[in-house]
């Protein structure tokens, strides 16, 4: 009797892992940096909370990095890239004490991930699968090709709305529209790409892994 092909490895269940991973460090960065702010004016002990904040920051990204590598078994190269970002950035803005390093930081991410993935849509490439490392069960090739264009027009967004924010808010305010501002709009971009992606074959049971698949912070 022939024996039975053994069964591929089940892919790791996701959850919200994908969701902590992104914005947990962010929150990290947030509530340490609310720890040590000054209340009032003190030009010290803003640049101290911002260096301890930022050093959180470090560390709790490449702890996400850790926990991306141990319960999904990947880390997705926007994932890797972020890290890597915040990392350099981060060392940058704790050695010259200025925290225009950091608040760069995701202007840089945005601006390229939108170029790469525009790029990519304009030669009838869809990156986005390529930097997700995502497989949203029944989406067509041309509705990975839209969902490419879609986001990168929305991280083109998000790096002229950073930039607006940096230039015209304190560093706190900033900070807290990083968290308020941001992750909510793009929750909220996800869910408007719903009704597209279903009508080119995403099924009803993937719709919860693409909202689970956010843009990194």
């Amino acid at each position: 009797m022939m024996a039975q092909a053994a069964a591929p490895p089940a892919k790791p269940k996701s959850g919200w892992i994908n969701v902590l991973v992104d914005y947990g460090p962010l929150l990290v960065f947030f509530l340490t940096y609310r720890h040590f702010a000054p209340e009032g004016e003190d030009a010290g002990g803003e640049i101290f909370a911002v260096i301890r904040g930022t050093g959180a920051f470090i560390v709790a990204a490449l702890v996400a990095l850790a926990v991306s590598r141990w319960r999904l078994g990947r880390v997705s190269p926007m994932l890797w890239l972020s890290t890597v970002l915040i990392v350099g950035f981060g060392a940058l803005t704790i050695f010259f004490a200025d925290p225009v390093f950091v608040q760069l930081k995701p202007t840089i991410i945005y601006l390229g991930f939108g170029v790469v993935l525009l790029g990519g849509w304009m030669r009838g490439k869809a990156l986005l699968k390529v930097l997700l490392e995502a497989a949203f069960e029944g989406l067509s090739d041309e509705g990975w090709l839209k969902l490419s264009r879609n986001w990168g027009w929305f991280f083109l967004f998000l790096a002229a709305l950073n930039e607006g924010l940096r230039l015209y808010l304190g560093f706190g305010d900033w900070l807290a529209a990083k968290l308020w501002v941001f992750m909510p709009l793009s929750f909220l971009f996800t869910f408007t790409q719903l009704p597209m992606l279903l009508r080119h074959g995403l099924s009803v049971e993937a719709e919860k892994t693409v909202v689970q698949n956010p843009p990194p912070e």
